[in-house]
């Protein structure tokens, strides 16, 4: 094995990606949640005290057909029992009603990535293999389904405004020394079972320019992301449509942070977060409230937590 790892260090080849020395998780061989161990319920009533306006703030965009999404991935809505004011009622009170069929993939607009969302040469987290689990018809382990609500702190790090800018160029990447720096900037210290959030000032290029907007993204580097499951914290969100960087800071690799952080360390990716209320505001910790969809076997979820200040 000695002479292997010197041979491959000579190559300039990185044994890691393929090694298993992520799995099984820390969490136990058997864990299917990961860092979502690190709520509880004192992590809750700390949070709570965290509360001094009540002033809550929507971190879910709104979700529809034109909704900017990683191709081809779309939204389409139709109302059932259409009418214009006519036709046959319900009943001696004449009730009348609409109902509606959404025809949508997870992965759009503000989401949830699950645990088996992505992994590493088809393992993901506690080094599950997809025939284990992945089904043409849900999950059977992993899915959205078996979360518990994340109810914990909520730390934002509004690097964009630490470096002076209303939104950073794509390609810009976040790692452990700046996240640092952004965090004792703002006082805030990031601790076991939180949530950290990122605000980038990206998602506002989606409302001028949906296609540049999907094009590339500020976001969270390797180191980062590495950092940040050191510490413990529950989920990693954006206001981008990826988190991560893009393009990656190695581009010869594909979306790495998401195996490194869902496969590798067990932690949710939360994607698309309207943060630009709490960033205007100065709102650097919160009570964060997530209580997802609970639709069986989905890999990942449309959603709206809410942060309450």
């Amino acid at each position: 094995m000695y002479r292997t790892l010197v041979l491959a260090a000579m190559l300039g080849i990185s044994l890691n990606a393929h090694s298993e020395d992520w799995y099984p998780s820390k969490y136990g061989a058997a864990d299917t949640l990961g860092a979502i161990n690190n709520l509880s319920a004192e992590k809750v009533l700390q949070a709570a005290r965290l509360i001094k306006t009540g002033k809550s703030y929507a971190l879910g965009v709104e979700t529809g057909p034109d909704s900017p999404a990683y191709p081809p991935r779309q939204y389409a809505l139709t109302v059932l029992q259409p009418g214009d004011g006519t036709g046959a009622t319900m009943g001696s009170n004449r009730a009348t009603g609409n109902d509606d069929m959404v025809l949508l993939w997870m992965g759009i607009g503000s989401q949830i990535d699950g645990l088996g969302h992505m992994g590493l040469e088809h393992r993901y987290y506690n080094g599950l293999q997809a025939s284990e689990f992945v089904t043409p018809t849900g999950l059977q382990k992993l899915s959205i389904d078996k979360l518990p609500p994340i109810v914990t702190r909520g730390v934002l790090l509004d690097v964009a405004g630490h470096r002076g800018k209303a939104v950073l160029d794509p390609g810009t990447a976040i790692n452990s020394s700046e996240i640092k720096a952004v965090a004792k900037a703002q006082g805030v210290q990031i601790e076991k079972g939180d949530v950290v959030l990122f605000h980038t000032g990206w998602l506002n290029v989606s409302d001028t320019d949906p296609a540049k907007f999907m094009s590339g993204e500020p976001g969270l580097g390797l180191d980062g992301a590495r950092y940040l499951a050191g510490l413990g914290v529950v989920a990693v969100g954006s206001d981008t449509w990826a988190v991560e960087v893009i393009p990656h800071e190695d581009p010869d690799q594909a979306f790495p942070v998401h195996p490194e952080l869902l496969a590798k360390n067990g932690v949710y990716i939360l994607e698309n977060m309207d943060t630009r209320a709490l960033a205007a505001d100065g709102v650097h910790e919160f009570l964060f409230v997530l209580g997802q969809p609970r639709f069986v076997g989905a890999v990942q979820a449309v959603i709206n937590p809410v942060a309450i200040h």
